[in-house]
């Protein structure tokens, strides 16, 4: 299983970028070391700090006319990334 799910982007985090952070979803099992590791293979990067933060997943409802349905989202790892001055990470590059 790869350590690295996705990359975040959204507004908030895309204002992080100018300072150099980066924002991903990652396995919840990962710790910030195989994280840090993960992110200067991908990307060629010199990673300084690294920060973590375990969402819950929200219960849901919506209301149909078949009646009312429950569900919930799924609980994921967020991991915002701080890369050294001078390295940029371009996430539309392949696009």
């Amino acid at each position: 299983m790869s350590i690295l799910i996705k990359p975040i982007v959204t507004e908030k985090v895309s204002a992080f970028n100018e300072a150099g952070q980066y924002g991903f979803v990652v396995a919840k099992d990962a710790n910030k070391v195989e994280i840090k590791n993960a992110v200067e293979k991908a990307y060629g990067v010199t990673v300084q700090r690294v920060n973590t933060m375990v969402y819950p997943g929200k219960s849901k409802s919506r209301y149909t006319k078949s009646g009312a349905i429950e569900g919930s989202t799924s609980a994921y790892k967020k991991a915002i990334v701080k890369v050294a001055d001078g390295d940029i990470i371009d996430f539309y590059s392949a696009v």
